[in-house]
């Protein structure tokens, strides 16, 4: 099920799950928000995607980070702190009696509009907070197989106009990104910043293999993804060169391997670019050796 690089294995479990409204369990069927919410009117709030790994989810505290600075730069309330709010993901978990392989959506919103309106002072106080936890595993054709990325028309803009590193509900961006790649037959988009340079790919992260070091973007235009920051730590560890700076097609084109990333599948490697193959196809020498890297890292997690 599912295309792209979010392309998963379809679990009959997840037809029973109970997702969690505002601290009230509900069953799939019978889980929804108010057509006046913020999130569905506006897209106003922010959101976060949590893997659940052998009852551990994965990360959490720099995913936390990362969404309550998003809610304090919409200036949203969450209403909960980040403990009250954890507890609620594992009582979520619990309830569905998860305890691996799961994928995790964490969204909060600015709450009920009295109106359709996008000033925030038209909001009833409260937030609204939804975590729908599935079981989900990352298509084994696409990690092992590769993807191929499109290079979209559609840019990563300048933070004063809509700021990159925001994890928000308003994605309509991406969602063109990642339309026009789909027409083209791609897995997904990769998509430039406003000068020209590879900016990231419409839901991961984007990273080459050129001469032994690996590049990836500035991150000036871009989420500050929390598996991207994992492999540049990886990087720096095992003493492999990485380098954030600006590239462009040219040396994507030339690469000799290329991969994205993400909290869903990992690390997910890419054969073709617009047509290009990167490298032979074949040789991910490199890519193995970060696979392998942060799953140590990930049982690391599990182990603490």
């Amino acid at each position: 099920m599912g295309k792209g690089t979010h392309e998963y294995i379809e679990d009959e479990r997840n037809r029973d799950i109970l997702i969690n409204i505002n601290g009230q369990l509900l069953p799939r069927e019978e889980a929804t928000v108010s057509v006046f919410d913020s999130g569905f009117i506006l897209g106003d709030g922010v959101w976060e995607g949590l893997r659940l790994h052998q009852g551990v989810v994965v990360f959490l505290k720099d995913h936390l980070r990362r969404l309550y600075q998003g809610a304090k730069a919409l200036d949203l309330d969450i209403g909960l702190t980040p403990t009250e709010l954890t507890q609620r993901l594992i009582d979520t978990l619990e309830a569905n009696n998860m305890h691996d392989g799961v994928h995790i959506r964490l969204m909060v919103t600015r709450g009920v509009k009295i109106t359709p309106y996008q000033d925030p002072r038209c909001t009833i106080p409260g937030s609204t907070i939804v975590i729908i936890a599935e079981y989900k595993t990352p298509s084994p054709r696409k990690i092992e197989g590769g993807i191929r990325l499109f290079t979209t028309h559609v840019r990563r803009g300048y933070p004063d106009v809509q700021d990159q590193k925001m994890n928000s509900h308003s994605k309509i961006n991406c969602i063109q990104g990642c339309i026009q790649a789909a027409k083209a037959g791609a897995d997904e988009a990769l998509m430039l910043d406003p000068h020209g340079f590879v900016a990231t790919c419409n839901s991961t992260h984007f990273f080459i293999v050129t001469q032994g070091e690996v590049w990836t973007s500035t991150g000036d235009y871009c989420l500050g993804g929390i598996t991207r920051s994992k492999i540049i730590l990886l990087c720096e560890q095992l003493g492999i060169p990485i380098r954030q700076k600006n590239f462009s097609l040219f040396d994507v084109y030339g690469a000799d391997e290329a991969f994205v990333t993400g909290t869903f599948a990992g690390i997910t490697p890419v054969n073709e670019v617009d047509g290009r193959l990167i490298g032979n196809g074949q040789t991910r020498d490199m890519i193995r050796r970060l696979q392998d890297a942060y799953l140590d890292l990930i049982q690391q997690e599990v182990k603490a």
